[in-house]
């Protein structure tokens, strides 16, 4: 791998840490919007919501948006379990979507 590439992945990388920050961020604004005592469950709703969209993302929309169409309407591979290949470039654009 040319360093070129190496720089573009560790690139993607580092902006998909600050799009996860800014989950803290929106935690910490919705927590201060509310009472003290329901500072917790803003907490955990954020943790779940993000969780739980990860996961439908992975086994649904990212073979959807960018897999391989067939008669040019949806992406029919990458999704989980396939086995359609991966490469590191290929995971580290999943993480940053």
């Amino acid at each position: 791998m040319e360093l070129n590439q190496q720089i573009d992945i560790l690139w993607i990388l580092v902006c998909s840490i600050f799009v996860l920050f800014m989950q803290a961020g929106f935690c910490c604004l919705e927590s201060g919007l509310s009472r003290s005592k329901n500072s917790i469950h803003v907490a955990i709703k954020n943790v779940v919501d993000v969780s739980t969209v990860g996961i439908l993302y992975w086994i649904f929309g990212f073979g959807l948006m960018f897999g391989a169409t067939t008669g040019g309407l949806i992406g029919t591979t990458y999704f989980p379990f396939t086995n359609s290949g991966s490469d590191i470039f290929l995971s580290a654009f999943f993480l940053f979507q």
